[in-house]
This record gives C-alpha cells, sequence and structure tokens, in this order.
C-alpha cells in the first residue's frame, strides 16, 4: 500500500520550514495535497491546525520530524485494527452491500478463499437477484472454489435467499455464511428498503443482528465512495468497510474521510483481482504507504 499522497509535499518540508515556524505556502500545499487526495475539508483544517501547532510546540524542522507527526495523526485517526467479528454460535454471517461495479461479488469470493485457508466451513448466498450476471458470477466462484451455494431465480426475493442460506448452512453444518445483496445505486429507495428487509430477515433467521454489515467500496472512487458510505449508513447498522482496488491508482484519502466522518472501521482491502489477494486493513501499514518517500 505504498500510496505516496504526502511524497512530494514531505520532499519540500526541509526546505521550506524556517527558524520562525512552519512556512504557510508550505501548508497551503499540503492543504491542496490532502483535498486533492480526498480528504474533507474539516479533515484538512483539523490536520493543517494540528501541523502549525506540533510544529511550534517541538520547533519541528526537518522532514522526518513533520512525517512522524503526521503518522501518529493519521493512526490516531484510523484506531486500532478491527477484526472480523466471529460468532460463537455458528453460522457467522456476513451481509456485503454496496453499488454495482464495487466489487461486491469478487470480495465475497475473496473473503470464502480468505476463510477457507483457515479451514472453515463457507456457503455463499447469491442475494442479488437483480441480476442474472450476479447469480452467474457468484456461481463460478463457488465452483472455483469449492463452496456451497444457495441462489433463487432472476427476480426472487432476496430476503429469501439469505433465508433459506442461513437454514441450509445449519443443516450442513456451515461455519460461515457469505450473503451478496441487491446492487443498483445507493440513491435508489427501493434499494434501502430491500436491503432493510434482508437484514431483518436475517436477524429473525439467526435469532441476531448479523455478525458483519459490510459496505464494499471502489478505492478510486473518491468522494462518490464517502458518498455511498454516507447513504448506506442511514439505512443499515454498518459494522465495517471492504475497500476494493486499494493500489497505486487510489488517492487515499476516502479512507481517512470515512473513518473520521462516520466512524466506520476498514476491515478488508483488496489488492487485486485474484482469490488471494485480500487481507484485513492494516491501519499502520496504510499510513505509512500514504508516507511513503519512494
Amino acid at each position: 500500500m505504498r500510496l505516496g499522497i504526502f511524497k512530494d509535499w514531505l520532499n519540500k518540508v526541509g526546505q521550506v520550514f524556517t527558524r520562525r515556524g512552519v512556512d504557510e505556502q508550505l501548508l497551503e500545499e499540503l492543504e491542496e495535497t490532502l483535498i486533492a487526495a480526498d480528504v474533507n475539508v474539516n479533515a484538512v483544517q483539523e490536520i493543517l491546525e494540528t501541523l502549525r501547532s506540533e510544529a511550534k510546540a517541538q520547533r519541528l524542522r526537518e522532514a522526518d520530524d513533520v512525517r512522524a507527526c503526521l503518522r501518529e495523526l493519521l493512526k490516531g485517526w484510523l484506531g486500532d485494527p478491527a477484526p472480523l467479528m466471529v460468532s460463537p454460535t455458528p453460522p457467522t454471517v456476513y451481509l456485503f452491500v454496496g453499488v454495482n461495479g464495487a466489487g461486491k461479488t469478487t470480495s465475497i469470493a475473496k473473503t470464502a478463499h480468505m476463510l477457507q485457508r483457515q479451514g472453515k466451513r463457507v456457503l455463499l448466498a447469491a442475494g442479488d437477484t437483480f441480476r442474472a450476471a450476479a447469480i452467474d458470477q457468484l456461481q463460478i466462484w463457488a465452483d472455483r472454489l469449492g463452496c456451497d451455494l444457495v441462489k433463487h431465480k432472476e427476480g426472487a426475493d432476496p430476503s429469501a435467499v439469505v433465508f433459506d442460506a442461513i437454514q441450509a448452512a445449519r443443516a450442513r453444518g456451515m461455519d460461515f455464511v457469505l450473503a451478496d445483496t441487491a446492487g443498483r445505486q445507493h440513491t435508489h429507495a427501493r434499494l434501502m428498503e430491500e436491503l432493510k428487509k434482508v437484514h431483518r430477515v436475517a436477524e429473525k433467521a439467526l435469532g441476531r443482528p448479523p455478525d458483519e454489515v459490510l459496505l464494499v467500496l471502489d478505492a478510486v472512487a473518491g468522494q462518490n465512495a464517502i458518498r455511498q458510505a454516507e447513504e448506506f449508513s442511514r439505512a443499515l447498522p454498518l459494522t465495517g468497510i471492504v475497500l476494493t482496488k486499494l493500489d497505486s491508482t487510489s488517492r487515499g484519502g476516502a479512507v481517512l474521510t470515512i473513518r473520521r466522518q462516520l466512524g466506520i472501521p476498514i476491515k478488508l482491502v483488496g489488492l487485486g483481482e485474484k482469490a488471494d489477494q485480500i487481507t484485513p486493513f492494516d491501519p499502520d501499514a496504510f499510513v505509512d504507504g500514504l508516507l511513503a518517500a519512494e
């Protein structure tokens, strides 16, 4: 995760800091860097004020000192790693939500593969019945991974698919149910009502809320990813974010904004298209990537 959004700015620090303290032109350039990286305005101002006060208090002059100050600030925002919840009473159920094109179905498959490598038995639920292609795609992944799959016909009630999947998982002694849900756009009112129903039905079938409600976001989407997080969090009790395409093409600041503004932890990150290219989110590694010098 060598995103390096602060790279060019940090290279100037040693030249522009003065004996009087922080050079305001340098801070203006940092402001532009942060906004371009999809960090929201309030967070940008907080970063600037913190750097200004810390530079004065600690007499920061060197690039390494400023990098260390930024590192502590950003790691504080992201908090400690937030592992996926696992129920003591199987099956553990994860609902995956998100708009079409964010990488939802692929993220489900990669999460299933990750759990299988831990020796877990995983069942997939093809709850995105709005698109036949979504059902077919999940079937292909289930065949490839050797997972059980519960599916209905295109246009069926997504809640019924999830309910049947939970019942099947119990009967077959499965450890996890990973459920796809309806995609479409986050501004689609009917979609949100469908998702609320899926959550209610899953809770009824389990006798407890789903263990995770994971919003899949495309890191490259920037500000649009932030708006999606806002809309989905109004409709559902989101427990975490799965961030896809977090590589050199991502500007990264959306992660900081979502965590700081909405308080939703990032739980998993996708780094490519292969089944094994998903990993628990590491806040330390992410911040180090933002501050990478190369």
